[in-house]
């Protein structure tokens, strides 16, 4: 089949990956001047299955009021009147319930765990080398509080099957030499062995290079996308700013943008964007820097080593589409990597960035057929595309194909949200 991939992150890339590998004609649009762009371009560099879980959890909703009077608080609301923020936000808090936060972890964990072992397949065929490590990831608590409320997803990973391991703040420092300067800080940690790091506009970059070369994928950039042209039989063309592409089939993973292109179709995704910032600092002192990723609990800020460089992201801001940049976002990185990994890197050379997640209220990316039967939908993974697009690539083409996946699928599709109306 002839199939255009409206989207080249890395969630597009993955996608058309899977999709070339299988034998179709694969052409990638996308409105930037090249692929990985956008979200894709400056994340956090984290790979961790084991951490994957919805910002809708329990208690939520009574932090978010304590952080509205915090300097260096994790998730910051704009006061801006926007009803789709107001909707979505109303249907995130539908699932900060117990008995959702274990539904929307669960399934979140076993896409990102198959996921991960795509990606491991991907890294060894191709041989791609993005600064990856798979050193495992270490959630780190600074108080008793944070320990004790790791009970409930530890449940969860024991449920799926996920290694993990309880450490006390000696054991951190086993784990991760540069924390010891931090001892103090420290009252323990949920280290994930399995989990991995890398640069994830390296690899989409570098992968979109070899599908070109020896794949024959079509990739057509700095083309805007207008409009998904419907027929008798399903959608027919997608207009752009270079006239209308034909294809058997589309997918759709245009993240932010994925809502707006489908709505004419009856189709409401349920995708907000959710700001995130990072730094980006080259490493002076390599024993004082991270070995892998650190999970700062405490303001939810992953600190992780790609290379030479020091990648400290995290923070969700609600503020529409806004990209500008923010100095106090910056204070809260520095202050967190250099709180607990001082000197690690020379801050005078931080590279400042935001993107803009894509995220739906109870955590989970939108991946499957639409109403049309040849427009297919993988979109929506927030804060975790990284984690989940080759898994999420991997099911995409399984659906095309008509064949049975290696893990559970019906519930990661649109309908999920239709029988929820």
């Amino acid at each position: 089949m002839k199939i255009v991939v409206l989207g080249g992150g890395v969630i597009g890339v993955t996608s058309a990956w899977y999709l070339a590998k299988d034998g179709h004609e694969v052409t990638v649009i996308d409105r930037n001047a090249a692929v990985g762009e956008d979200t894709t371009f400056a994340n956090a560099g984290q790979i961790s299955p084991g951490y994957s879980a919805p910002w809708a959890a329990p208690g939520i909703p009574l932090k978010a009021l304590k952080w509205l009077f915090q300097r260096h608080a994790p998730l910051i609301v704009q006061p801006q009147m926007d009803w789709r923020k107001l909707s979505w936000m109303a249907r995130m808090l539908r699932n900060c319930t117990e008995a959702r936060y274990e539904v929307n972890k669960g399934r979140m964990v076993r896409l990102a765990e198959y996921s991960r072992d795509c990606l491991t397949e991907i890294r060894d065929e191709t041989g791609i080398d993005f600064d990856n490590r798979q050193q495992g990831t270490l959630q780190l608590f600074r108080t008793q509080k944070q320990v004790d409320g790791a009970a409930k997803d530890i449940k969860v990973l024991e449920k799926g099957g996920v290694r993990y391991e309880v450490l006390d703040a000696a054991g951190c420092v086993r784990a991760e030499p540069g924390l010891a300067g931090a001892r103090d800080l420290i009252a323990g940690g949920l280290r994930l062995p399995g989990d991995e790091t890398g640069d994830c506009h390296m690899f989409t970059t570098k992968l979109a290079q070899m599908m070109a070369s020896d794949l024959g994928v079509s990739f057509r950039a700095g083309v805007e996308i207008r409009a998904l042209i419907q027929g008798p039989s399903g959608i027919e063309a997608v207009e752009t700013s270079e006239g209308r592409v034909t294809a058997d089939a589309f997918v759709v993973a245009m993240g932010n943008h994925s809502p707006d292109l489908v709505r004419p179709l009856g189709l409401k995704l349920p995708i907000y964007p959710v700001k995130g910032y990072s730094i980006t600092a080259p490493i002076v002192a390599p024993d004082l820097a991270p070995q892998s990723t650190v999970m700062d609990e405490t303001y939810k800020i992953a600190i992780t080593r790609l290379g030479d460089r020091i990648r400290v992201g995290g923070m969700a801001e609600l503020a529409g589409m806004d990209r500008s940049l923010s100095t106090k976002r910056q204070e809260t990185l520095t202050m967190s990597v250099e709180s607990l990994f001082k000197g690690a890197a020379d801050q005078s050379r931080a590279v400042l960035w935001t993107g803009l997640r894509p995220m739906t209220p109870d955590g989970t990316p939108i991946i499957g057929q639409s109403g049309a039967p040849n427009l297919y939908l993988n979109t929506g993974h927030g804060t975790l595309g990284w984690t989940m697009a080759a898994g999420s690539a991997r099911v995409l083409s399984d659906l095309v194909a008509g064949r049975a996946s290696d893990i559970e699928t019906a519930d990661l599709n649109y309908d999920r949200y239709v029988a929820a109306r």
